[in-house]
Formats: structure tokens, sequence, C-alpha cells
């Protein structure tokens, strides 16, 4: 039988929930677009404090809604994101350690090849509430063989790439540079063809500002000041991912004016995100574009520390989530997104679902409270780049505090985040009693996950010093 996720009278009674709960419960149901970038750094958007770049179109979004400080991914890069964000569930309890890659490779990370498609997700509670819903852009959860299509995880139509789609090529010439024009384009077409009093869920999963990056020259044109200097004939690092993003930035623009257009704004709620913290110039396709910000905190992707799992998070729902707020306080997580959702649409989730996330519709009508459930993450593999953003294999966050750690009990870090967002002041030796108490659960957390191999060098920051040191 499905379950409804509601509230307990505690819960309701707890700090100044109840009348946020309350309007959770009255609001109708929502039309729901979710916007989720690929490898934008948290620091990117200029609503989020970008000094070279600005984002217009991402900031009036924040102006009429919430943007949140602490919305963290459930993994590092990208289908282990994926993945939470559809079935509410941390990414290695479904075996989802790292990208889907192919099937030898996923095979010789103890990895599957596509999510399981028997897992209750997000796009099947909806459809089965009434919603007409769709995919767009990039998928990420299977391609190859066997690989399921969306279809198959709850989506009445779709059009994807990075999947077993055949219908579009992401590698063809020009089409990454034009991918986000065509991913609203065909997110448009839905909305305007879904009848007025049929709710409809969309997720536009862009390609950008994912590597490798190579904007056309109309793109390129603004940043012209932005070239290396004379007697350079390429464009420089900066340049490049400028135009990409500020691309991205104006097809969300024309998203919310067609929106406005066809009266939908004030009954749609938008989510934008990122997969995870911006890329590493090491990597060999993003060594001429690397430039995306992790705003002031270390790391970057395939990293623990904040830069590699904090994005930005921006909701929207004029009327209900409160417009020009800055929310400091609450985490808030990709594992939240179904069953908030739920709460939200009162979509059914079956008995079977065994989520890792927990309700945050309190969080968006307006609340501010710590969150109730504590975040794990697990890299079982080599982290890209310098050594200070090579993070240890565990991490934890449980109210103000993160843990992170090997397995093996060394490299054990503690912060205290929102006094060292940098994460730069270990204070493990100091309070022994939180660590123990904190790598407890952590360890006992990573003993229940699938087994499977680690590289030799996860976990590890070491460098080769110069003989004689």
């Amino acid at each position: 039988m499905p379950r409804m996720i509601t509230l307990s009278r505690r819960d309701l009674l707890r700090g100044s929930l109840a009348a946020p709960a309350a309007r959770a419960q009255a609001a109708p149901r929502p039309n729901i677009l979710f916007i989720l970038a690929d490898d934008m750094g948290w620091g990117d958007p200029s609503c989020y404090g970008n000094p070279r770049i600005k984002t217009p179109h991402l900031d009036r979004l924040a102006a009429g809604g919430t943007l949140f400080t602490q919305f963290y991914v459930n993994g590092s890069v990208c289908s282990p994101t994926r993945s939470a964000f559809m079935t509410g569930m941390f990414p290695a309890r479904n075996r989802m350690h790292g990208h889907l890659a192919t099937e030898e490779q996923n095979k010789k990370r103890a990895m599957p090849n596509f999510l399981d498609p028997a897992r209750p997700t997000i796009a099947a509670a909806l459809q089965t509430a009434g919603y007409r819903t769709a995919h767009f852009g990039k998928w990420h959860l299977g391609h190859g063989p066997g690989a399921q299509l969306p279809d198959r995880y709850g989506f009445t139509e779709y059009k994807s790439v990075t999947s077993n789609e055949t219908r579009f090529v992401e590698n063809a010439p020009g089409f990454r540079a034009r991918s986000s024009e065509w991913i609203v384009d065909h997110a448009i077409e839905f909305i305007r063809s879904t009848p007025a009093e049929q709710p409809f869920y969309a997720q536009l999963w862009t390609l950008l500002p994912h590597a490798p990056l190579a904007p056309t020259p109309e793109q390129l044109a603004p940043f012209q000041n932005q070239q290396p200097g004379p007697g350079v004939p390429w464009p420089g690092a900066q340049q490049i991912y400028n135009a990409s993003l500020r691309d991205l930035d104006t097809q969300i623009g024309r998203l919310l004016a067609a929106l406005e257009k066809d009266g939908r704004a004030q009954s749609t709620l938008i989510l934008f995100s990122s997969d995870n913290g911006p890329e590493d110039i090491h990597i060999t396709n993003a060594s001429h574009s690397a430039f995306g910000s992790p705003g002031p905190f270390r790391g970057r992707k395939r990293s623990l520390y904040e830069g590699g799992v904090r994005v930005p998070g921006i909701v929207r729902w004029p009327g209900h989530v409160p417009a020009g707020r800055v929310e400091s306080r609450a985490l808030v997580s990709a594992v939240d997104w179904l069953p908030t959702l739920a709460k939200l649409t009162g979509a059914p989730i079956p008995s079977s679902a065994s989520l890792d996330g927990e309700d945050v519709s309190d969080i968006l009508l307006g609340a501010s409270r710590p969150r109730r459930k504590p975040l794990y993450w697990e890299w079982r593999f080599q982290v890209a780049g310098y050594a200070v953003n090579r993070s240890p294999i565990l991490s934890m966050r449980d109210g103000d505090w993160k843990l992170l750690m090997n397995p093996d009990r060394s490299r054990v870090e503690l912060y205290r985040i929102p006094d060292d967002p940098m994460e730069m002041t270990n204070l493990a030796p100091a309070n022994p009693g939180i660590v123990k108490r904190m790598s407890e659960k952590m360890l006992a957390w990573q003993k229940t996950l699938p087994a499977g191999p680690m590289d030799s060098t996860a976990g590890q920051n070491g460098w080769i010093w110069p003989a004689g040191r």
C-alpha cells in the first residue's frame, strides 16, 4: 500500500513549524520545474557572489524566491547525485560510487550499468498522483548494454542524452554549445502542450557548464575583454567558461519568460541546483576551460570538502516560498527532494521506499530549523588536482559539525562549518568526544554499503617531496 509522508504533531509543534506546515497542506498542487546544471560551482552565479560575470536570470529567480547557502548534493560527481535526487537515497546504497561509464569500467568499480528501475522515484510518484512528467537533457543514470530509458522511471515524455536514446548525438559539432537552448525549447513545448488543469513535473538537466566547452563566436563575443592578451589567437579559460555560463543563464531567462507569458509562473515551483562542484583544470577535457568557482570553499568536483558537494540551491514558488530570502541556517540536500515533493503534492511513496532524506517542505515555505538527519558521503577513488583539495574517503555532516576520515581512522578532520566554512582549522584533537560519536555513526553507516574496490590512492593527499627534506 502506498503511504503518505506527513509531519507528526511533535514536528508541527517544534519551533516555529506549525504555520509553514499548515501552508504546505493548504497550498494547491504546484507545477514543478527542476533545473540541474552540470559542474556549476557554488560561487558561479552572481547572486552567490561571483564578481566576474552577471547571471541576471538566476539572480531574478533568487530574488523571487529563496537562496539556500547550505544546499548539498549527495555525490561529488554526476551519476551519484542524480540517483539521490531521483530516489531519496544516498547514492552508495545503489552502488552509484562514481559516474556511470562503460560496462567494463562499471564492473571494475563494482557499479551497475544503470539505476535500478524498480527503485521508487520522484517521477513515478508524481505520475501516480496525476502529474504529467518529462525529462529533457542529460540523463547519465545509465547508457550502454541493458540501460533503461527515462520512461521506465516514471517519465511520460523525454528527450535525453548520455543515455541509450539514439535520436540525439551530444558530441555532434555545435550541439553542446546550443544544448541549453535545445533543452529549454523542448521544455517550453511540453509546458504549453500540458492542459491547464493538469499539473506537470519537468526535469531540465543541462550539459553546461560541463567540459568540453566550445562556445560559439556569438556566445564568446560579449567576453572579448577577457581575451588572454594581444597576440594570443585563442580565448582563455575565463572567456570560454563565462560564455557558456552566460548562455545557460540566458536560456533560463527564456524559460521564465515563457512561464510568465503563459500565466503559469505563479503556479510553478522551480528548483535550480548543480550536480557537484566545478571541474578541476587537471582533467584533460577541462584543461582549457576549468574556470568554475567553488566560492570561498576548499575542494572541487570529486572532493568531499565543501567545494565538491555544496552547490547553488534556489527555490521559487510565488506566494508560497518567501521571496528575497537568503536561508543560511537550514541544511537542505538532494535526498530531500522526493519526500519534500511528496508532501507538497500529496504524491504517494511506496512502503518499499527506503529514504535517507527528510521532508523539508516547511523550510521551503519559510521555516528555519536544524536538520534532523545527518548527511553521509563516500568517495572511493582518487581526487584530481591539488593536494589541498584531496579529501578523505568518508564524510559526515551532523548539525554544525563536519567529520572527514578514512575507514582505517587515518586523516581524522573535524570542522565546525558555520565558523570555518573553508575547512582550514582541524578541531579533531580538541574534541575527542565529538569525533568518537560521529566516527562511530559514520563507520557503522559505511558498513551497510555494498562492498567494492577502492583506488589505492583514495583518501590520500601526499606529495612527492624532494630528496633530503
